[in-house]
């Protein structure tokens, strides 16, 4: 997944501020306050799923196994890149030809202009309220407001999650005397260090799209907490981007630049030319989410490792791949029973297999000695923390602009922490107040 969500999906950029759309806002449909139905319809039902490549991944063979149990609806799936999907969404979601499910990267400004459906009476009538942990389902829950994330109705559901942590090249690391992977900052920076002495490439890095806010974040809740940390991200009243954790994190990211520590052609890089650059052996460590596994474990093998980044609290970035309903589907209660099918045992195998974290985590079973085994372990120590933190690039529809502009700055040496640190709570301010 090129999610700068999952992710998420998952997941990173968020959706395309086009509230002015044709059908939005005032002009879309109203939902039926009426009772729905679960289970799919007894007539045969065609329903049109988007999404992009990488997210999509599993929801091809999920599709298959919802087609083999309900031979009477038919899934048409479509994908899309990653950057002229998010741009045109909202343009989709409005029109005549709407999809009936979309994947969803970020709540953006699709929840205020109505172009996707409250999911709440499904998510009663089905049981996701058990099935999935609070926090699994909360980066989805919209208020009354519109942009304030963690409570309120619901408006996506997952379709297997994201886990952003620390890959590394073991073989790199036993030649550099690194026996196993730091658990304090001071541990991780010594080891950039020996890196960089031993002509290495310390931390691969491509921030064409902003993922230098990725360390920032990491670094800067596991020193906050995670608790705190979402507070902010989910736009929640009284909280700040300026802390402690975060003034040290953006501070010592562009001590990294300066010493070296990163590829001096980060800002020209995307992430997945700097995922083959690590896969192929360019660097000690990679700041990425579990939707690499499969390509960087299939390069490197039985040297890809992968941990929580360290520091005080054991954190991580992630979020749910996540799947709406159209406002405008004709088809509301097959598309549910759709979503519904996405935590099946089916589902949850597929999801694991495209190296994404099952909601059930009886269901992601790694094989030895690969890389996924490592993923796994991670997502327990921080799943039993609490640790799990959504996407900073989400915190507003425009969020992701600003994190790419100032990180690309803060490599260059055009602004400082303070700068930075003023920018990103600006643009907060700007839509929670």
């Amino acid at each position: 997944m090129k999610l700068r969500t999952m992710l998420a999906g998952t997941v990173f950029v968020v959706l395309s501020a086009t509230s002015c759309a044709p059908g939005a806002g005032s002009d879309a449909p109203a939902e039926s306050t009426g009772p729905v139905k679960t289970g799919v319809p007894k007539e045969n039902v065609t329903l049109r799923l988007v999404s992009t490549p990488e997210s999509g991944a599993a929801v091809k063979t999920i599709i298959e196994a919802f087609e083999a149990k309900h031979p009477n609806v038919r899934v048409k799936y479509q994908d899309t890149n990653y950057d002229d999907y998010n741009k045109s969404l909202n343009l989709s979601l409005s029109s005549d030809q709407s999809p009936d499910i979309a994947l969803l990267n970020s709540v953006g400004t699709t929840v205020k202009d109505r172009l996707v459906r409250d999911l709440s009476p499904y998510a009663k009538a089905y049981g996701w309220n058990t099935t999935y942990a609070s926090t699994q389902l909360n980066q989805w829950r919209v208020a009354a407001d519109g942009s304030t994330l963690g409570k309120g109705k619901l408006y996506a559901a997952p379709a297997g999650f994201s886990l952003v942590g620390v890959y590394y090249n073991k073989a790199k690391a036993a030649e550099l005397g690194i026996s196993k992977p730091p658990t304090t900052i001071e541990e991780f920076e010594a080891a950039l260090a020996k890196a960089k002495k031993a002509g290495e490439t310390p931390l691969q890095l491509g921030n064409a799209e902003g993922h230098a806010s990725f360390p920032i974040q990491l670094a800067g809740q596991s020193a906050d907490g995670a608790e705190a940390a979402a507070k902010w991200t989910f736009g929640q009243k009284g909280t700040t981007f300026d802390t402690a954790g975060n003034r040290a994190a953006v501070t010592k990211v562009g001590e990294w630049a300066k010493k070296g520590y990163l590829p001096k052609s980060a800002n020209g890089t995307d992430l997945q030319t700097a995922t083959d650059k690590f896969s192929k052996g360019e660097g000690l460590f990679f700041v990425d989410g579990n939707w690499d596994a499969a390509k960087i474990g299939a390069k490197l093998g039985k040297d890809a490792g992968f941990f929580t980044f360290p520091g005080e609290h054991a954190t991580a970035i992630g979020t749910s791949v996540a799947y709406a309903v159209s406002s405008r589907s004709e088809h509301p209660d097959a598309a549910a029973a759709f979503l519904d099918f996405l935590h099946s045992p089916e589902a949850s195998a597929a999801q694991f297999k495209a190296g994404f974290m099952p909601a059930d985590i009886k269901a992601a079973k790694p094989e030895k000695g690969t890389v996924m085994t490592d993923i796994v372990a991670a997502w327990a120590e921080v799943n039993a923390e609490n640790g799990l933190v959504g996407f900073n690039n989400n915190a507003t529809a425009t969020m992701n602009d600003k994190l790419t502009a100032g990180t690309q700055e803060l490599l260059a040496g055009k602004t400082d922490t303070a700068g930075f640190i003023k920018a990103v709570q600006d643009e907060w301010a700007a839509t929670h107040g």
